[in-house]
């Protein structure tokens, strides 16, 4: 079942493409259509129009795939390969936060020059969709980015010194 995301989003006005990027994972989780959720969150078109939603953003969107760890494992469209390509796209976009935050057209640079490296399935199609989006874009040849599967999981951004201790909102939306 393929969803054309891209299509879908243009015919619909701004408060209903809102609350179909920011519920459509959940939905489908709820619905127990885990097929179509490993789909939409590894469709670059879903990934793009999510981050540049001025309402969501990179934040929401990573927020997302961690709905994959409510799926029961004796689901049958559950696929160990989907789940780990998942992780490794989460795990790009997070390192990229403090770049896409900035620029969110920076997405395709972003994920080509992390995730290239991977053979997956899920991760060689959401590549594949990257020279058919209309933003203009520099996108990598070759892995030049650090890879997901590393030790630093994000970027601090925004500090003008180095930093010596961090703390976290009690809200987990803030580190200080």
């Amino acid at each position: 079942m393929m969803i054309n995301i891209r299509s879908r989003l243009a015919k619909l006005r701004s408060d209903e493409k809102a609350l179909l990027l920011r519920k459509s994972p959940s939905q489908f989780l709820k619905a127990n259509r885990i097929k179509e959720l490993f789909i939409i969150l590894s469709d670059y078109d879903f990934i793009e129009a999510k981050i540049n939603h001025p309402e969501l953003g990179v934040k929401a969107l990573i927020e997302d795939y961690e709905l994959i760890d409510d799926i029961d494992l004796s689901h049958p469209d559950y696929s160990q390969q989907t789940i780990q390509s998942l992780k490794l796209i989460q795990g790009a976009l997070r390192l990229s936060t403090h770049i896409l935050s900035q620029d969110p057209n920076q997405l395709a640079g972003q994920l080509s020059g992390r995730l290239l490296e991977f053979d997956t399935p899920d991760i060689q199609r959401l590549l594949q969709q990257i020279p058919e989006t209309e933003t203009t874009c520099l996108r990598s040849l070759t892995a030049t980015l650090t890879p997901p599967t590393g030790l630093l999981l994000s970027t601090l951004s925004g500090h003008g010194d180095s930093v010596n201790a961090v703390a976290v909102t009690p809200d987990d939306t803030k580190v200080i």
